[in-house]
Order: structure tokens, then sequence, then C-alpha cells
């Protein structure tokens, strides 16, 4: 099937690498649990399949949907966001290159470069990404061979200058990654503002039913496309054919949810803002968020993460537990709704570093439900 009729996000995300089955029509293509393929006499392989690890129908599907979504030439699936990550990092930077690091990221992020990477020669520097001057002038100082941006950053919803940015790097011979797990690309399609690679963890909003974890590169550069290719069939971190038709399945709703958690998030923040009890909220759909019009120029929309910052420790610890719809547990982007202490939970890793999470900072992944009931919630836990 052409996509010629598919232009738009919506349609792009339920029929690229959709065709109907070839040999019995069906709508859903089939889930190809084979390890190993036929071959038509020696290396005569039928569509290029030759070993799962090397290939697979249903991960190919994913990889045509997830590179029209970014708008890429090319996509990869990976077996989670770190196996993506880590993939990239080894196919992009050799020992001695310098990674410059948004100083409010994943705690993940920070531990594969930090512990995994440092020791086989990788060196890490950290500057806030939303302050373009102070990345400019780290470049300046000693220009790395890659930046690493999140935007909305994790926890903090610091928004980056993606096009800034991707000037910046260049001008200094880097590479330009943005993780946009947070926004996803139906808010925000980096590659369009000029990053070089995009990294998602599909886990979080592309899956969307926290069913299943996985993770993804896309990009336009052939040389290093074939590079992470060659990596990802040597080392083997790839997604499973049932892990890559969930993700699929995933996608397929992927415009009308990250709708939703945009109105749901937006009435949270609006809510929290004005509550007493609330020593600040970080939001970027709210006015008040330093990055707003930024955020609003190169995004259709401001997810559904939402922080808090209460009056202490102790008060974000409790706020955490108490609450009774929003479910206390690791992860995001799912259609329920999670609350999460980061300094102790996804963000443990990297206390005592420059990228520590303040400790009164709760995150909120703002799920589908009812916004009223998800509201009342909020004030319950409050109140307690």
């Amino acid at each position: 099937m052409t996509l010629d009729s598919a232009r738009g996000f919506a349609s792009l995300a339920v029929h690229a690498g959709q065709d109907p089955d070839t040999a019995t029509g069906a709508v859903i293509p089939p889930v190809h649990f084979s390890t190993t393929y036929a071959q038509d006499g020696i290396g005569g392989l039928r569509q290029g399949y030759e070993y799962g690890r090397s290939g697979n129908p249903t991960r190919t599907a994913l990889q045509l949907q997830l590179a029209a979504i970014e708008g890429g030439a090319h996509a990869f699936s990976f077996a989670s966001g770190l196996a993506a990550e880590d993939t990239l990092l080894r196919a992009a930077l050799e020992p001695g290159d310098e990674v410059l690091l948004g100083d409010d990221v994943y705690g993940g992020t920070h531990r594969l470069l930090s512990r995994v990477l440092g020791p086989w020669g990788v060196r890490l520097r950290v500057v806030d990404m939303s302050d373009p001057d102070a990345v400019r002038a780290a470049v300046a100082a000693r220009p790395p061979r890659l930046l690493w941006v999140e935007t909305p950053s994790n926890p903090l919803l610091r928004i980056t200058d993606i096009s800034g940015l991707a000037r910046i790097g260049h001008d200094a011979g880097a590479l330009v990654v943005v993780d946009n797990t947070f926004a996803t690309p139906a808010l925000q399609q980096p590659l369009s503002l000029g990053a070089d690679v995009v990294v998602h963890s599909t886990t979080k909003y592309l899956g969307g039913h926290s069913d299943v974890v996985g993770g993804a590169l896309v990009l336009n550069d052939d040389a290093l496309a074939e590079r992470i290719a060659f990596l990802q069939y040597a080392v083997g971190a790839v997604s499973g054919p049932l892990d890559a038709w969930l993700t699929t399945r995933g996608i397929k709703t992927l415009a009308v949810r990250m709708q939703r958690h945009s109105e749901n998030g937006a009435a949270i923040a609006a809510f929290l803002e004005g509550n007493e009890r609330v020593a600040r909220g970080y939001y970027p759909g709210l006015e008040s968020h330093p990055g707003h019009e930024l955020a609003a120029r190169q995004m259709s929309g401001f997810g559904g993460i939402v922080s808090v910052a209460l009056e202490s420790r102790e008060a974000a610890r409790r706020f955490a537990e108490s609450t009774r719809l929003f479910t206390l547990a690791e992860s995001l982007g799912g259609v329920e709704s999670l609350v999460n202490y980061p300094d102790a939970m996804t963000h443990a890793s990297v206390r005592g570093t420059e990228a520590a999470v303040p400790v009164e900072i709760v995150r909120l992944s703002v799920g589908i439900e009812d916004a009223a009931d998800l509201l009342a919630d909020i004030e319950q836990a409050l109140a307690r």
C-alpha cells in the first residue's frame, strides 16, 4: 500500500508499515514469531529475512511506522530505551569523545554515560540545555562530539530550543540527539527542527498501555544508520515480535491519546498553580513557565507530564503516597495516571551529581481518565 493519501500524522500512525496480510487479507498484519527463515538455496533470502536477530517482519513494520511518524529515513526498534541509547552512543562515539548533557535528564541516561561508558573512555559534561548562552559557552570552551537534549526535560520540564541548539552543535561539528519521549512525534518532531537523531523509550507514550518495554532511534544519516544497524545485529538488543506488535498497536492511537493527555495535564497544572499547598508547578503549558513561548512554537501541545514542588521532602513523599487514582509507580506515559517521587525512584542513581532532582519534587504522569476524578484525587492527597 502506498501512503500517498496518508500525509497527516494520525493517518501515518495508523497506516505506515501496516499493509494488509498478502496471504489472507487480514487488515491487522500478523505477529511473526519465527526465529529463522527458509532460504531458496544458500543465500537465497526471501525479502531479506534470515534470522530473528537480523530481521523480523513485525519489527520491520514497526520501524516503517516509527520512521513515518518522526519524518525520518531510518528507524530501529530496540528491546528498551536504554538499549537504543547505548547502541547510538557506541555507534557515534570513540574513547576520548565527550557528550554534553543536560542537567535535568532521565537518571538512566546519566547513569549509562557516567557509570557504563565512562570507564570505557567517554567523557561527560553537564549544562543547563535550556540556557542557550550556557550551551554556547560550554561548546566554545571544548567542542563535544555529541549534544544530548531532552525537551521537555525529566522531571523539571525545561524547554530547550531544538533549532538553536542544532545550529550551535553543528557549527562545532557535534551530533545533536533529542530524546523525544515526553513530547512524542504527535506533539514535536525534532528532525524537522534540525536534530540529527531522535531517541525514544517506546515503553512510555508510544506503547501507551504500560504493557511493553522498548526503545527506538530515528534518523536520516545513511552512514550513521549503517553503523547502528551493524551494532544492533552484532549485539542483539532487538525488540521481540510481540513487543514490536504491541508498540505498533499503541502508536495507532497516539494522536488521540496525546490530545487527552494534554487536556488533562493542563487541567491538573492549572489547579496546582493556584493551590496554596504548592510551592511551584512545572508544566510548559502554563504561561508562567519560563519556556512556555518556546514550547508553543516548537510543540503542537504540551503533553501529560506535570511536576510539582511541595514545601519539603516529607510533604512530597506524603503526597506521593496519598493518591488513590494516581498509582505510585515507576515509568510514565500510559493511559493510567501515575505518581512518582524521582529522588528515590526514577532518579535515585543521580543523587549527589549535577543531575540530582530536588527532594521536594513529585512527578505526575497524567492519564486519560476523567479530569474531574483526577483533580479530586490530587485535592485529597494535598489535604493529607
